[in-house]
């Protein structure tokens, strides 16, 4: 006998209860992410995004109070985020489930949300397959295919790079990076020299750098998640004398975020990405959503920000449609086909697969002023996960 995700039949029927029958005018929204350990300041981020959203449209949509319950993975643990959702459903009587740093972390909650029929958002897990996991799943974030297909095709045409070595992190988001990319690198006449896939858990990053560097390829496409890494394989090219006018580095925004450039400083100049959002993208609303967040937080809005807020759109909007119904397949439902313009830009959620449709822009490091930014040059409009076209 299939044994059940929840730890008994009558805590699954419990849990099954009719929306609000618990509270009939609060929605309980369990925010799982990662709040401690080398991914904290990720977490945090896209708790900034939620807080803002919340601040600017209040508490209470369609008659009902918005909670927010926050439960801490401490990292990329997918049997963690399966117990709290567990808890989070059981216990605490969540209506939806939202939030999720890593992609391991959907991928273990995604199967107490197709059981217990909960509307799913993800914020920031990247990985092609989490909307595959349960049918109440939305992402509001990114794919990495997304990205690398993008980039892939560009730099083999409108970049004209004609080799191309790939260093990724060996998890979800990385191989499907490192594999959108090289098919559509190789699709548009380009050529990979070489590949290392590396570890998520503290990696050394120094002789991964220096073996692509011993290959003097023309360039090198790099994928590591947010957090503390960004900054520190930055650094590692940067102490094997790796020059981007020489090699040239490409990447997922996560290379070239923030705090990277902040820590690498003139070192971060000259590297090509593509990427769904930064605080320095050219639009009113972003502009507008930009000097809010540093007005509350005293910092810029980056891609998990983002994803915090546009997650909380589509909660609250959902929640007009179906008139504070908070049932999985009324959101779902809801959610499918939204569309909405974001701080970065026209989004739409794809009815057939419930996945983030978007642009993506081509950015470089520049020196504007005193700063140094990411300057959107290129961008290719509404961009769908590839693996799901």
């Amino acid at each position: 006998m299939k044994r059940s995700l929840f730890a008994g039949a009558a805590l699954f029927a419990a849990a099954m209860l009719p929306a609000g029958a618990n509270a009939q005018d609060t929605i309980k929204i369990g925010v799982i992410s990662a709040y401690s350990g080398q991914f904290a300041d990720t977490a945090a981020q896209i708790d900034n995004g939620i807080k803002l959203y919340m601040k600017q449209h209040g508490d209470t949509v369609a008659g009902k109070k918005i909670e927010i319950i926050r439960k801490d993975t401490g990292g990329p643990n997918p049997d963690v985020a399966k117990r709290l959702a567990q808890e989070l459903i059981v216990r605490d009587k969540a209506d939806i489930l939202a939030g999720f740093t890593l992609t391991p972390e959907a991928l273990g909650a995604a199967g107490i949300s197709a059981e217990a029929k909960k509307l799913m958002v993800d914020m920031n897990a990247a990985t092609s397959i989490v909307t595959e996991k349960s049918p109440y799943i939305v992402r509001v974030s990114l794919t990495l295919p997304q990205i690398g297909e993008t980039l892939g095709t560009w730099a083999a045409t409108k970049g004209k790079i004609k080799k191309a070595y790939t260093m990724v992190t060996d998890f979800g988001p990385g191989i499907d990076a490192e594999t959108a990319f090289q098919k559509a690198f190789k699709a548009a006449g380009g050529e990979i020299v070489g590949s290392v896939r590396m570890p998520i858990a503290n990696p050394d990053f120094s002789a991964f750098v220096q073996r692509a560097k011993d290959l003097n390829p023309e360039s090198i496409f790099v994928f590591v998640p947010g957090g503390a890494q960004p900054a520190a394989i930055g650094k590692a090219f940067a102490e094997r004398q790796i020059d981007p006018k020489k090699i040239k580095i490409m990447s997922t925004g996560e290379p070239v975020d923030e705090t990277a450039i902040k820590s690498l400083g003139d070192l971060a100049l000259d590297r090509i990405s593509a990427w769904h959002y930064d605080y320095n993208h050219k639009s009113k609303m972003n502009a507008d959503f930009v000097k809010a967040f540093n007005a509350e937080f005293k910092r810029n809005p980056d891609f998990f920000a983002v994803g915090g807020y546009d997650g909380m759109h589509l909660i609250y909007e959902a929640l007009k449609k179906t008139k504070g119904n908070a049932d999985g397949d009324a959101l779902i439902a809801a959610a499918k086909g939204m569309k909405w313009e974001s701080p970065r830009g026209p989004i739409s959620i794809d009815p057939a697969t419930r996945d983030i449709v978007q642009n993506v822009y081509i950015r470089k490091v520049e020196k504007v002023g005193n700063n140094i930014v990411n300057v959107e040059f290129d961008k290719v409009e509404n961009v769908k996960d590839p693996t799901h076209k």
